[in-house]
Formats: C-alpha cells, sequence, structure tokens
C-alpha cells in the first residue's frame, strides 16, 4: 500500500535528481557556514530545524508526481523561507521585508493552485507525467500554461515580480544564500517540469523570451550601479533569472537548468563570502578601451564563441534559437578577456584567446552535460528564429557597447542630462521598499 502510494505522489526523473543533488549541496554548505556564523545566536537550534525542513520539502516538490503534492510542497517552502527571512521578529524592517515576500508568495501559490484547477479541469489527470504527455493543448490549457508562468515569475523575482528580493536583504547571510541560490530557482524548475507542454506553444515561448531579455538586462543594469554587496548581489540573480527564462523561451531547457545549477553553486560562494569583499583588490578597467583592446577583446569572443559551440554540441552559425547562447558566449568572453588586454593588448593577446577558449570550453562543456544527462526528456528543442530572438540580441549587443563607451564616472559631471536622468531613475527603481530598510542604527533589533 506505501509503496503504491509514493508511485502515485512521486516520480524521480534526470530533471528530479538534478534538482535534489544541488539543493542537498547547497543546504550542506550553508549548514557548514551556518554553524560557524550563528554561534551563540538565540535562534541557532531552530535554524538548523527549519533549514532541515526546508531542504526536505524542496526535495518532495522536485521529485512530486501530483499536482496537490506539489502544491503543497511549494506553499510550504516559501512559508518556511519567509520565516527564514524574518528570523528577529523584533526588527521591523525583516518583518516588513518578510510580510512583502509572503504577498508575492501569496500571488504566485494563488496563480499555481488556479493553474492546476484549470489543467485537471480540461485533462482529468492529477499526475504530472499524464499530464505533460498531452498531445494537443487546449484554450483552458494555454491559460493555465500562462497562470504557471506568473507562478514561475513571482517565485524567481522576474520583473515586474522583482521588488521582494531586491527588499531581503535584512536576511541573515546563510538565509540569503539559500533564498538566491535555491528557492530563487523555482520558477525556472515549474517551467522545466511543465516543458513539454510549453513547446508546443511557441508564443507563449516568445512571451517568455520577452519576458526574461527584459529582467536580464534591467537586472544586469541595476546591479552596475548599487551601493552595497548584498544589492548588487541581489540585482545580479535578478538578471541571471531573466536569462534562465531566455534560455527556456529558446526551447533550450537543458541549458537553462545548466544555468541554475552553475548559478545556484556560484552564487551561493558570493553570498557566503560577501563578508571579505571589502577586502579584495579589483582591477580598474578604464574605460571606453582602446581601439586595439577592443579589437582584440572581439576576437577572444570569437574564439571564447566557437570553443563554447565545439564543445557543447551546436552549430557556431546556427539558423535557430542556439545562436542567441552564442552571442551570449561571445559578449561575456569578450568581457572576460578586457582587463587581461587592458595594457597591452597585442603581447597579452595569446594568453587572452587561450583564456576565453578554455572559458568556452568548459561553459559549453556543462551545458552540454547536463544536456546529454537529461537527453531521455527530449527538451532541448531550439525554436526557429524571429524577430524577437533578433530584437534580444541587438539590445543585448547594445547593452554590453554602451557599458563600455558610454561610462565614463570621472566626467559624470559634464554628462548629457538624459544620461544623468536615465541614471537617477535606474538607481530609483532598484531601491528596496522603504518599509524594509533600516536608516538608523537605533532602529536595529536584532535581539
Amino acid at each position: 500500500m506505501i509503496l503504491f502510494l509514493l508511485d502515485k505522489l512521486f516520480h524521480i526523473d534526470r530533471l528530479s535528481i538534478i534538482m535534489m543533488a544541488l539543493v542537498v549541496f547547497i543546504g550542506i554548505c550553508v549548514g557548514s557556514f551556518a554553524y560557524r556564523y550563528l554561534k551563540g545566536d538565540t535562534q541557532y537550534r531552530q535554524f538548523f530545524v527549519r533549514l532541515a525542513v526546508l531542504i526536505g520539502s524542496v526535495m518532495i516538490m522536485v521529485s512530486a508526481d501530483h499536482l496537490l503534492l506539489l502544491l503543497i510542497a511549494w506553499c510550504l517552502s516559501n512559508a518556511l523561507l519567509v520565516r527564514l527571512m524574518i528570523y528577529k521578529t523584533s526588527w521591523k524592517a525583516a518583518k516588513a521585508a518578510g510580510l512583502l515576500a509572503t504577498k508575492n508568495f501569496v500571488w504566485g501559490a494563488i496563480c499555481v493552485a488556479s493553474a492546476f484547477v484549470l489543467f485537471y479541469t480540461a485533462t482529468g489527470e492529477t499526475s504530472i507525467q499524464a499530464l505533460i504527455q498531452q498531445p494537443v493543448l487546449s484554450s483552458t490549457t494555454l491559460l493555465a500554461l500562462g497562470l504557471l508562468l506568473i507562478g514561475a515569475m513571482t517565485q524567481s523575482a522576474i520583473w515586474p515580480f522583482h521588488r521582494w528580493l531586491l527588499s531581503s536583504l535584512n536576511s541573515p547571510t546563510p538565509v540569503s544564500a539559500i533564498m538566491h541560490a535555491g528557492l530563487i530557482n523555482g520558477g525556472g524548475f515549474l517551467l522545466a517540469r511543465f516543458a513539454p507542454l510549453y513547446l508546443q506553444s511557441p508564443s507563449l515561448l516568445n512571451v517568455v523570451v520577452v519576458i526574461g531579455f527584459c529582467t536580464a538586462l534591467l537586472g544586469t543594469l541595476w546591479k552596475l550601479i548599487q551601493p552595497d554587496v548584498k544589492r548588487m548581489l541581489a540585482c545580479s540573480t535578478m538578471g541571471q533569472m531573466g536569462f534562465m527564462f531566455v534560455q527556456c523561451g529558446l526551447g533550450l531547457f537543458p541549458a537553462a537548468v545548466a544555468h541554475l545549477v552553475w548559478h545556484g553553486m556560484f552564487k551561493a560562494y558570493l553570498f557566503l563570502s560577501s563578508g571579505s569583499a571589502a577586502k579584495e583588490k579589483r582591477v580598474d578597467q578604464g574605460y571606453p578601451p582602446s581601439p586595439v583592446a577592443f579589437i582584440c577583446a572581439l576576437l577572444c569572443g570569437l574564439t571564447g564563441s566557437f570553443s563554447f559551440a565545439v564543445s557543447s554540441g551546436k552549430a557556431w552559425m546556427a539558423g535557430d534559437t542556439t545562436l542567441v547562447l552564442i552571442v551570449v558566449a561571445l559578449l561575456t568572453a569578450s568581457q572576460f578577456a578586457l582587463p587581461m588586454l587592458q595594457s597591452k593588448p597585442l603581447r597579452s593577446l595569446p594568453l587572452a584567446l587561450i583564456g576565453t577558449g578554455l572559458f568556452g570550453v568548459v561553459y559549453g562543456g556543462s551545458v552540454q552535460l547536463i544536456t546529454w544527462f537529461m537527453a531521455p526528456m527530449a527538451l532541448m528543442q531550439p525554436q526557429p528564429l524571429n524577430g524577437f530572438h533578433l530584437a534580444g540580441i541587438l539590445a543585448l549587443t547594445l547593452a554590453w557597447l554602451s557599458r563600455l563607451f558610454l561610462r565614463t564616472p570621472e566626467k559624470a559631471a559634464s554628462s548629457p542630462d538624459w544620461m544623468l536622468k536615465g541614471y537617477v531613475t535606474a538607481l530609483n527603481a532598484s531601491q528596496p521598499h522603504p518599509d524594509t530598510i533600516t536608516t538608523h542604527r537605533n532602529q536595529y533589533q536584532y535581539q
């Protein structure tokens, strides 16, 4: 009887294996850090109990095959996250941040629950595996997928549901790490779990692409103008989640899963090491780069994108949405090479070429590894290129060029009015909710 219930309620496939491995790894890292970080705290034991229950609820969520079980685990995970965010209820700013996150998650849960009701109404199925094998999408199912997308957006802080993430900076560092490296990925998991249905609707995939590009560009822009480390990391997470949504919208779901895995591990490291950020030695790259350095960087970008294409098993001059990933690899590799080419571009070019080539191999190899592991699920289905994809490529390229050639901080006073107004507008838009900001140390109550 128990085995029968387990078989009906759970389904362990390659996606759930990847997600469970990621959750356990990040949980161990965060727990190990918190063991020392929270030593002597009055809620020391309660933190580890809540963390263990949170990890367990996420494990249930990613392996659930019953719609109701997935919904319950989804809500429980978010409730536990909010409790960890507040941590000390006497701190008004932390309590306000938790309340803001709760409102966001409630709206998301309502959308997900409504989607599940519509799924059941249209198909009569409660099994997710049976549901995603439906051969034809009805209008009811399409509406359900739209609601599911909104639920995923609220979870992953996709614009315009990003305010709760930017306002969550009062959380203790271990909580921030588990939030940004774990729970924030729930939206990507939800899209990947129902990917076979989304792949049947190119129009809905285009919506995901547009939303993802907007979030990626906004998050990256806001990251560059933040005054402190945790706000910068929060905006960075927003941008990365946007790019992960872009990959889902391109029909490249295994690439999106690979992205959320590596982002999760790297972001956990960044948060857990954020206390030492003030001691880091940073290189002043200098803007704008010289023409020689820029041309050399583009050569390195071409090398990095080519090695990425080869190692990931993709065509370099792809005629489908894979081209977006190739262009992103080109821009990223070019930016990666610029600091190495700053002083003596021609002399540093061979080393930069080797570095960007290895960068492309590692990134492409990781994508290929996840793609190979998830191959039986048949979720890697590049879509035909259209105007939305080309507009996204153009926007990314122009944003990168603007960052290189329009960023002149030493001459800020002489910058055009539109640039100064744009800067102030972006800075204001990226601020947390006023109630979640501790404006004076007397308001910091952490008993």
